[in-house]
Protein backbone atom coordinates (compact mmCIF):
# COMPACT_ATOMS: atom_id res chain seq x y z
CA UNK A 1 0.00 0.00 0.00
CA UNK A 2 3.03 2.43 0.58
CA UNK A 3 4.74 1.44 -2.09
CA UNK A 4 1.90 2.11 -4.12
CA UNK A 5 1.26 5.86 -2.75
CA UNK A 6 5.26 6.36 -3.34
CA UNK A 7 4.82 5.42 -7.02
CA UNK A 8 1.69 7.72 -7.59
CA UNK A 9 3.52 10.41 -5.75
CA UNK A 10 6.20 9.99 -8.10
CA UNK A 11 4.07 10.06 -11.18
CA UNK A 12 2.46 13.61 -9.94
CA UNK A 13 5.56 14.62 -9.60
CA UNK A 14 6.83 13.81 -13.15
CA UNK A 15 3.70 15.27 -14.28
CA UNK A 16 4.32 18.80 -12.99
CA UNK A 17 7.80 19.02 -13.94
CA UNK A 18 6.76 18.69 -17.95
CA UNK A 19 3.70 20.76 -17.40
CA UNK A 20 6.11 23.62 -15.54
CA UNK A 21 7.88 23.81 -19.16
CA UNK A 22 4.84 24.49 -20.28
CA UNK A 23 5.16 27.98 -17.85
CA UNK A 24 8.70 28.87 -19.23
CA UNK A 25 7.56 30.81 -22.12
CA UNK A 26 4.98 33.11 -19.85
CA UNK A 27 8.16 33.52 -17.07
CA UNK A 28 10.25 34.68 -20.26
CA UNK A 29 8.07 37.06 -21.43
CA UNK A 30 6.99 38.35 -17.59
CA UNK A 31 10.92 39.45 -17.14
CA UNK A 32 11.05 40.87 -20.82
CA UNK A 33 7.73 43.23 -20.76
CA UNK A 34 7.27 43.23 -16.19
CA UNK A 35 10.63 43.07 -14.95
CA UNK A 36 13.07 44.65 -17.03
CA UNK A 37 11.01 47.67 -17.62
CA UNK A 38 11.18 48.23 -13.80
CA UNK A 39 14.72 47.91 -13.51
CA UNK A 40 15.34 50.47 -16.48
CA UNK A 41 13.12 53.08 -14.48
CA UNK A 42 14.83 52.39 -11.07
CA UNK A 43 18.18 53.51 -12.61
CA UNK A 44 16.60 56.08 -14.74
CA UNK A 45 15.31 57.60 -11.46
CA UNK A 46 18.90 57.97 -10.12
CA UNK A 47 20.67 59.14 -13.02
CA UNK A 48 20.66 62.37 -14.74
CA UNK A 49 20.37 62.11 -18.51
CA UNK A 50 18.64 63.08 -21.69
CA UNK A 51 16.39 59.99 -23.08
CA UNK A 52 17.35 56.52 -22.38
CA UNK A 53 20.95 57.15 -23.49
CA UNK A 54 23.73 56.38 -20.71
CA UNK A 55 26.59 57.81 -22.52
CA UNK A 56 26.99 61.05 -20.51
CA UNK A 57 24.61 59.76 -17.23
CA UNK A 58 26.15 60.44 -13.70
CA UNK A 59 24.50 59.45 -10.44
CA UNK A 60 22.02 62.39 -9.23
CA UNK A 61 19.73 62.26 -6.71
CA UNK A 62 18.00 65.81 -7.84
CA UNK A 63 15.37 63.85 -10.04
CA UNK A 64 13.29 63.44 -6.31
CA UNK A 65 13.03 67.53 -6.29
CA UNK A 66 10.13 66.41 -8.66
CA UNK A 67 7.91 65.07 -5.57
CA UNK A 68 8.29 68.40 -3.66
CA UNK A 69 6.75 70.43 -6.77
CA UNK A 70 3.46 71.94 -6.16
CA UNK A 71 1.94 70.41 -9.13
CA UNK A 72 3.07 66.76 -8.44
CA UNK A 73 1.08 67.25 -4.61
CA UNK A 74 -1.70 68.86 -6.66
CA UNK A 75 -2.19 65.86 -8.95
CA UNK A 76 -1.25 63.27 -5.47
CA UNK A 77 -3.75 64.80 -3.36
CA UNK A 78 -6.30 64.79 -6.90
CA UNK A 79 -5.55 61.27 -7.39
CA UNK A 80 -6.26 60.18 -3.37
CA UNK A 81 -9.14 62.49 -3.72
CA UNK A 82 -10.81 60.92 -6.38
CA UNK A 83 -9.76 57.14 -5.66
CA UNK A 84 -10.56 57.46 -2.34
CA UNK A 85 -14.26 58.60 -2.99
CA UNK A 86 -14.71 56.12 -6.18
CA UNK A 87 -13.64 53.21 -3.62
CA UNK A 88 -16.21 53.78 -1.19
CA UNK A 89 -19.51 54.72 -3.57
CA UNK A 90 -17.98 51.57 -5.20
CA UNK A 91 -17.79 49.96 -2.08
CA UNK A 92 -21.72 51.25 -0.87
CA UNK A 93 -23.12 50.10 -4.23
CA UNK A 94 -21.05 46.40 -4.57
CA UNK A 95 -22.07 44.69 -1.34
CA UNK A 96 -25.65 46.10 -2.03
CA UNK A 97 -25.33 44.45 -5.43
CA UNK A 98 -23.36 41.38 -4.15
CA UNK A 99 -25.81 41.08 -1.26
CA UNK A 100 -28.87 41.23 -3.25
CA UNK A 101 -27.46 38.60 -5.73
CA UNK A 102 -26.29 36.34 -2.95
CA UNK A 103 -30.01 36.57 -1.12
CA UNK A 104 -31.62 36.34 -4.65
CA UNK A 105 -33.39 32.73 -6.10
CA UNK A 106 -31.78 33.34 -9.05
CA UNK A 107 -30.88 29.66 -10.31
CA UNK A 108 -27.91 30.71 -12.18
CA UNK A 109 -26.00 33.47 -10.17
CA UNK A 110 -22.88 33.36 -11.93
CA UNK A 111 -25.10 34.49 -15.39
CA UNK A 112 -25.59 37.43 -13.55
CA UNK A 113 -21.85 37.81 -12.62
CA UNK A 114 -21.06 37.29 -16.20
CA UNK A 115 -23.41 40.27 -17.27
CA UNK A 116 -21.05 42.81 -15.04
CA UNK A 117 -17.62 41.39 -16.23
CA UNK A 118 -19.10 41.69 -19.92
CA UNK A 119 -18.28 45.59 -20.28
CA UNK A 120 -14.76 44.47 -18.69
CA UNK A 121 -14.24 42.60 -21.93
CA UNK A 122 -14.21 45.29 -24.40
CA UNK A 123 -11.59 47.64 -24.89
CA UNK A 124 -11.19 49.85 -22.03
CA UNK A 125 -10.63 53.76 -24.12
CA UNK A 126 -13.58 52.60 -26.38
CA UNK A 127 -15.40 52.40 -23.33
CA UNK A 128 -14.40 56.08 -21.60
CA UNK A 129 -15.07 57.30 -25.05
CA UNK A 130 -18.18 56.07 -25.50
CA UNK A 131 -19.20 57.65 -22.03
CA UNK A 132 -17.24 60.55 -22.92
CA UNK A 133 -20.05 61.02 -25.65
CA UNK A 134 -22.63 60.06 -23.26
CA UNK A 135 -21.61 62.93 -20.60
CA UNK A 136 -21.68 65.71 -23.60
CA UNK A 137 -24.76 67.95 -24.19
CA UNK A 138 -25.62 66.58 -27.50
CA UNK A 139 -25.65 63.05 -27.45
CA UNK A 140 -27.28 59.83 -28.50
CA UNK A 141 -29.58 59.80 -25.22
CA UNK A 142 -31.13 63.50 -25.55
CA UNK A 143 -31.78 62.60 -28.77
CA UNK A 144 -33.86 59.69 -27.99
CA UNK A 145 -35.53 60.91 -25.20
CA UNK A 146 -35.90 64.06 -26.33
CA UNK A 147 -34.35 65.63 -23.07
CA UNK A 148 -31.63 68.27 -22.97
CA UNK A 149 -28.37 66.82 -20.85
CA UNK A 150 -26.11 69.10 -19.23
CA UNK A 151 -22.12 68.97 -20.09
CA UNK A 152 -20.54 67.32 -17.63
CA UNK A 153 -16.74 66.81 -19.30
CA UNK A 154 -14.36 68.23 -17.59
CA UNK A 155 -16.37 68.46 -14.03
CA UNK A 156 -14.89 66.22 -11.00
CA UNK A 157 -18.43 64.39 -11.50
CA UNK A 158 -17.73 63.10 -14.52
CA UNK A 159 -14.35 61.49 -13.37
CA UNK A 160 -15.82 60.02 -9.94
CA UNK A 161 -18.83 58.43 -12.69
CA UNK A 162 -16.65 57.12 -15.04
CA UNK A 163 -14.40 55.30 -12.12
CA UNK A 164 -17.57 54.07 -10.96
CA UNK A 165 -18.20 52.36 -13.84
CA UNK A 166 -15.30 51.06 -15.21
CA UNK A 167 -14.38 50.04 -11.56
CA UNK A 168 -17.42 48.57 -9.92
CA UNK A 169 -17.09 44.91 -10.90
CA UNK A 170 -14.10 44.66 -8.91
CA UNK A 171 -15.32 45.48 -5.96
CA UNK A 172 -18.63 43.15 -6.80
CA UNK A 173 -17.50 40.12 -7.38
CA UNK A 174 -14.61 39.57 -4.44
CA UNK A 175 -17.55 40.83 -1.79
CA UNK A 176 -20.22 38.32 -3.62
CA UNK A 177 -17.20 35.72 -3.32
CA UNK A 178 -16.55 36.08 0.16
CA UNK A 179 -20.46 36.31 1.42
CA UNK A 180 -20.99 32.62 -0.67
CA UNK A 181 -18.51 31.67 1.82
CA UNK A 182 -20.88 32.29 5.10
CA UNK A 183 -21.83 28.96 6.59
CA UNK A 184 -26.08 29.39 6.03
CA UNK A 185 -26.29 28.29 9.56
CA UNK A 186 -24.86 31.34 10.26
CA UNK A 187 -27.69 32.69 9.33
CA UNK A 188 -30.54 30.61 11.74
CA UNK A 189 -27.81 30.58 14.42
CA UNK A 190 -28.20 34.48 14.23
CA UNK A 191 -32.31 34.69 14.15
CA UNK A 192 -32.69 31.89 16.73
CA UNK A 193 -30.57 34.28 19.20
CA UNK A 194 -33.51 36.53 18.18
CA UNK A 195 -31.46 38.72 16.21
CA UNK A 196 -33.57 40.94 13.49
CA UNK A 197 -32.95 40.49 10.12
CA UNK A 198 -31.11 43.89 9.98
CA UNK A 199 -28.84 43.42 12.65
CA UNK A 200 -27.81 39.98 11.09
CA UNK A 201 -27.10 42.03 8.17
CA UNK A 202 -25.06 44.35 10.44
CA UNK A 203 -23.44 41.68 12.87
CA UNK A 204 -23.05 38.96 10.87
CA UNK A 205 -22.97 39.56 6.97
CA UNK A 206 -21.18 42.72 7.15
CA UNK A 207 -18.07 41.40 8.89
CA UNK A 208 -17.83 38.49 7.38
CA UNK A 209 -18.13 39.66 3.74
CA UNK A 210 -15.56 42.56 4.97
CA UNK A 211 -12.54 40.05 3.03
CA UNK A 212 -14.10 40.71 0.09
CA UNK A 213 -14.56 44.50 1.05
CA UNK A 214 -10.58 44.76 1.36
CA UNK A 215 -10.17 42.88 -1.79
CA UNK A 216 -12.26 45.16 -3.56
CA UNK A 217 -11.16 48.42 -2.49
CA UNK A 218 -7.60 47.30 -3.41
CA UNK A 219 -8.76 46.35 -6.92
CA UNK A 220 -10.15 49.88 -6.93
CA UNK A 221 -8.24 51.83 -5.13
CA UNK A 222 -5.07 51.44 -7.13
CA UNK A 223 -6.47 51.43 -10.58
CA UNK A 224 -7.94 54.77 -9.83
CA UNK A 225 -4.75 56.24 -8.06
CA UNK A 226 -2.49 55.51 -10.85
CA UNK A 227 -4.72 55.47 -14.26
CA UNK A 228 -4.57 58.46 -16.70
CA UNK A 229 -6.98 57.43 -19.29
CA UNK A 230 -10.29 58.75 -17.61
CA UNK A 231 -9.16 62.05 -15.98
CA UNK A 232 -7.67 62.97 -19.81
CA UNK A 233 -10.74 61.98 -21.70
CA UNK A 234 -13.87 62.65 -18.90
CA UNK A 235 -11.48 65.25 -17.22
CA UNK A 236 -10.98 66.97 -20.65
CA UNK A 237 -7.22 67.77 -19.26
CA UNK A 238 -8.80 70.79 -16.84
CA UNK A 239 -7.80 67.46 -13.57
CA UNK A 240 -4.35 66.53 -13.01
CA UNK A 241 -4.23 63.40 -11.36
CA UNK A 242 -0.83 61.58 -11.06
CA UNK A 243 -1.01 59.08 -13.74
CA UNK A 244 -1.53 62.12 -16.19
CA UNK A 245 1.70 63.91 -14.73
CA UNK A 246 3.48 60.44 -15.37
CA UNK A 247 1.99 59.95 -18.96
CA UNK A 248 3.52 63.71 -19.92
CA UNK A 249 6.65 63.28 -18.57
CA UNK A 250 6.95 60.09 -20.99
CA UNK A 251 5.45 61.52 -23.65
CA UNK A 252 7.74 64.38 -23.52
CA UNK A 253 10.67 61.98 -22.91
CA UNK A 254 11.42 62.77 -19.14
CA UNK A 255 11.72 59.85 -18.61
CA UNK A 256 13.89 60.38 -15.57
CA UNK A 257 11.31 62.09 -13.97
CA UNK A 258 8.73 60.05 -14.88
CA UNK A 259 10.28 57.12 -13.69
CA UNK A 260 10.46 58.48 -10.05
CA UNK A 261 6.81 59.03 -9.61
CA UNK A 262 6.27 55.57 -11.79
CA UNK A 263 8.29 53.81 -9.13
CA UNK A 264 6.64 55.88 -5.96
CA UNK A 265 3.20 54.24 -7.81
CA UNK A 266 4.88 50.88 -7.85
CA UNK A 267 5.82 51.06 -3.89
CA UNK A 268 2.44 51.87 -3.43
CA UNK A 269 0.55 48.98 -5.37
CA UNK A 270 3.20 46.50 -4.08
CA UNK A 271 2.50 47.62 -0.55
CA UNK A 272 -1.40 47.17 -1.15
CA UNK A 273 -0.94 43.72 -2.57
CA UNK A 274 1.07 42.77 0.90
CA UNK A 275 -2.12 44.19 2.46
CA UNK A 276 -4.28 41.89 0.81
CA UNK A 277 -2.05 38.59 1.31
CA UNK A 278 -2.23 39.33 5.00
CA UNK A 279 -6.14 39.75 4.67
CA UNK A 280 -7.07 37.02 2.63
CA UNK A 281 -3.62 34.57 2.59
CA UNK A 282 -5.55 31.99 0.28
CA UNK A 283 -6.60 34.46 -2.47
CA UNK A 284 -10.38 33.28 -2.19
CA UNK A 285 -11.61 36.91 -2.78
CA UNK A 286 -9.44 37.93 -5.61
CA UNK A 287 -10.75 37.82 -9.39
Amino acid sequence: MQKNSTNRVIQINKASHKLHRFAIPYIVWLYILAIAPVVVMFVLMLVDTEGISFGDAYFTFSNFAILTEKSTIIAFLNSIKFALITTIICIFFGFLVAYYLYKSKFKNKYLILLLFILPMWTNFLLRINALASIFKENNILSSILHFGFPNIIGTDFAIILGMVFTYLPFMILPIYTSLEKIDPLLHEAALDLGLTEFKKFWKVVVPLGMRGVVSGSIMVLLPCLSGFAIPSILGDRNIILIGNIIEQNFVNMNYTLGSVLAIVILIIILGSIMIVNKVDKDGETLL
